[in-house]
């Protein structure tokens, strides 16, 4: 064993710290592997989580009644069906029977056996959720319920509503399109300036002070906290320049304050990545700059432009709190029709419904989440589609 021992220590190719590094190595494996699994095992933990308290949100109770159209029930629309009902069935579906008679007017002067949204003690009763309902009512609902009068159907009224005072009538079609007009203000300003911006330091820019100055700020502002972009835009947009306040318009220029040096930093990583051989290739054929970067540095980058830049408005899509600044946390019941009336997003939203009492906003609001997670996975799914067919191409 010493005389192993001193052959290696006469080896001039004999590491001492070999087996020190060896063992470091299989610990720092060992800590990877364990972060990995501690990272997968919170994400499945959050995505049961939210699936076990959202999917019920996707179903909701109606329960059949007769009720009666005349002058005096549409006047007073409790009136409208049996007195024992009246704590059962929805406030908002009662308020609604003018409309439903102005689409059948046959059901004028008539009694008629329909089904209508029982209000959200009721739901969440049939769900076996938490409740307030009296031991009369309970009583009511479990024989209604055992007879086949109450059903949970599908809840489209929460992809065609909006906000709502009344739990079972929230939805979030109003914060759906609030977030598309908002994205597509984000998508016209930042993607254009953001692209250009980056073409011009990557290849048209000199290596001077000046550059290097705005290259300092856009690598910083790229990290700052995102609510310092909405009270940029609050001091901006709202109070220099008088836009209206909780407008698609304001939230679609603060957010794209906050995504230019996402995009910038991406297309110029892209650009950079193009080699040289091609620059060197266009000069050689007597191209000058700009066309050997809008004929082929900017094909072969654009892949990866667009992927950096649908991340960026991804990313932009989940931001609350620069929007909560300039006033998208508003209730808006009712979707905006253009970019300048007031709306709401479905980050905003959800932060609403996540603050209030009543035990069916739980399940909403974890629906919700879902719903904008499948939205943000599918931006992510069509960049990476969308960069592997480009590539392909060029």
């Amino acid at each position: 064993m010493k005389r192993n021992k001193k052959n290696k220590q006469n080896n001039p190719f004999y590491d001492p710290t070999l087996k020190k590094r060896h063992a470091s190595a299989a610990r720092f494996k060992k800590f990877t592997i364990t972060s990995l699994v501690f990272s997968i095992a919170f994400l499945a933990f959050f995505l049961f989580d939210m699936i076990g308290k959202g999917v019920p949100a996707f179903n909701i109770a109606f329960v059949k009644v007769d009720v009666t159209f005349n002058e005096k029930t549409l006047d007073d629309t409790r009136l409208a069906v049996p007195s024992e009902f009246r704590n059962i069935v929805s406030r908002a579906a009662l308020r609604d029977l003018p409309k439903l008679l102005e689409k059948n007017p046959e059901y004028k002067d008539t009694t008629q056996n329909l089904w209508i949204l029982t209000n959200h003690q009721v739901d969440q009763y049939i769900k076996n959720h938490h409740h307030n309902l009296k031991d009369k009512e309970i009583a009511i609902v479990d024989e209604l319920y055992s007879n086949g009068l109450i059903e949970k159907r599908f809840n489209s009224l929460f992809f065609l509503n909006g906000d709502s005072k009344i739990p079972e009538y929230a939805g979030i079609f109003s914060s759906v399109v609030g977030s598309i007009l908002t994205l597509i203000i984000t998508m016209l300003v930042a993607f254009p300036i953001g692209v250009m911006t980056a073409i011009y330091l990557e290849e048209f820019a000199g290596d001077n002070k000046f550059t290097r100055f705005i290259e300092i700020n856009i690598n910083n502002l790229a990290a700052i906290p995102s609510i310092l972009f909405g009270l940029l835009g609050l001091a901006i947009f709202i109070n220099l320049f008088g836009m209206p306040r909780s407008s698609p318009l304001v939230g679609g220029l603060t957010l794209a304050l906050m995504t230019l040096p996402i995009i910038i930093v991406s297309s110029r990583a892209a650009l950079r990545a193009v080699p040289d051989s091609i620059r060197q290739a266009g000069y050689g054929l007597g191209l000058n700059k700009i066309q050997v970067t809008r004929d082929h540095v900017l094909p072969l980058a654009f892949p990866g432009i667009l992927t950096g830049s649908i991340i960026g408005l991804a990313q932009a899509m989940g931001e609350t709190a620069p929007l909560i600044i300039i006033g998208m946390i508003a209730f808006i019941p009712d979707a905006p029709t253009m970019v300048t009336g007031a709306a709401t997003v479905m980050p905003a939203q959800l932060f609403t419904w996540a603050g209030m009492p009543e035990g069916m906003y739980i399940e909403k609001t974890a629906a919700g989440i879902l719903v904008l997670l499948t939205i943000l996975i599918s931006l992510n799914a069509i960049a990476i589609y969308l960069r592997k067919k480009l590539e392909v191409k060029w």
